[in-house]
């Protein structure tokens, strides 16, 4: 891989994150700044506030000509998007067991599109427009290849590829699944009372979309997967040897565990078994009512927890009865790293480190500069390796 050096070590420690077996310390996303473009770190956005945002990136010196011109150019356009992150690539070092890839999503949610849902683009954000007023109106959820918006996000898809040949991956976009995509489709006051007045559609259409799921992740894994039929999977930063997705139910904030253990649970259970490799995205405290279902899914290898928006990072102690039902459970952890300054990131991995152990962590940090990055996995070389975890040695 072009801007990747230590790819085929990398592999390797993803290998056995999956199967919670890691040797050394902990996997890490640790991508940094080359040292030329250090003095621009603090800059700002320019006029219109994202319009040199790109991927994983900030503002660091993109051309002006590869600013985005509209919504077409900035979602939809392969030649321009590849320009801009191979751009991104090339002023950053992709280190640890971080990697390129490139994000090509239609927005988180995108099946709903491929269902009936038109897409709204904005520069920060992308939704759904609900388009199901009465569910005895709808026929049956089935697979579309002539649907306008899989036709558009398939041809971009393929397009990306190309363009990247094997300098870094296109990931498999946020497809995503169950209650989710109904709320997209539906709107989420109406599906909670769907939900109370008519639970067998409910349930009926939660299983069409479980069913359908595969039909269109298939059709995008056919195109990204590498040699070894390996995938990476857009915004959480993993790879893994196998269809690797993650899967996810945020309308479950609203519901109680008998309705997620009603509604969502035998769904998540088929699509995990349906997959080799699965990472739970768990959000908000409103959510983890359901984590003791969610752990009941034999498919699920790993689990992200995240506290909500512009909550504290996934290091908190108040985090560890998550994390102790995780593990106990055989399940790996994606921790996200970011709360207070870098020395605070070191300390604060260091008591996950110490109670979790090294074997099963993933830690996802925020891009820094060389000089950090050399910090910090010399650190994690020195006092992460090879632990066991006071957690896991007394459970």
């Amino acid at each position: 891989m072009k801007y990747k050096d230590n790819w085929i070590e990398t592999k390797e420690k993803w290998t056995n994150y999956w199967q919670h077996k890691n040797t050394g310390r902990p996997l890490m996303c640790v991508i940094a700044r080359k040292p030329e473009i250090e003095q621009l770190s603090n800059s700002r956005p320019t006029e219109g506030g994202y319009r040199d945002v790109i991927c994983q990136g900030k503002y660091y010196n993109l051309p002006e000509e590869l600013y985005w011109k509209d919504m077409e150019d900035k979602y939809q356009n392969a030649e321009r998007i590849v320009a801009r992150y191979r751009h991104f690539c090339e002023n950053h070092l992709f280190l640890a067991e971080s990697f390129p890839n490139l994000n090509v999503d239609f927005g988180p949610g995108s099946l709903a599109s491929y269902l009936g849902a038109e897409i709204g683009f904005k520069e920060d954000t992308v939704w759904f427009e609900e388009c199901v007023e009465d569910w005895e109106d709808e026929k049956e959820f089935s697979f579309d290849p002539e649907n306008k918006w899989f036709k558009k996000h398939m041809e971009l898809v393929k397009e990306c590829r190309r363009l990247a040949g094997d300098d870094f991956y296109v990931d498999m976009p946020d497809l995503m699944e169950n209650l989710d995509v109904l709320a997209s489709l539906r709107g989420v006051q109406d599906l909670i009372f769907d939900m109370m007045d008519e639970p067998e559609i409910i349930e009926e259409r939660v299983k069409q979309i479980t069913d359908l799921y595969y039909e269109y992740y298939d059709r995008f894994y056919d195109v990204i997967k590498d040699e070894e039929g390996g995938n990476a999977y857009t915004v959480f930063q993993i790879w893994g040897p196998g269809k690797t997705v993650k899967l996810q139910c945020d309308f479950s904030a609203l519901m109680s565990p008998q309705q997620f253990r009603d509604f969502v649970l035998e769904s998540l259970k088929e699509q995990s078994a349906k997959a080799d490799h699965v990472l739970y995205h768990l959000d908000g405290p409103d959510a983890i009512k359901h984590l003791d279902a969610v752990m009941e899914a034999d498919g699920i290898d790993a689990l992200q927890w995240t506290s909500g928006d512009m909550g504290p990072d996934g290091t908190l102690e108040e985090w560890y009865p998550i994390y102790d039902k995780a593990i106990t459970a055989g399940k790996s952890l994606w921790v996200k790293v970011y709360s207070g300054e870098f020395e605070d990131w070191i300390k604060n991995v260091d008591r996950i480190v110490e109670r979790y152990g090294s074997h099963s962590l993933f830690l996802f940090f925020p891009e820094m500069s060389l000089e950090q990055a050399d910090t910090l996995i010399a650190h994690a070389d020195q006092y992460w390796s090879d632990v066991k975890g006071s957690f896991c040695e007394n459970k």
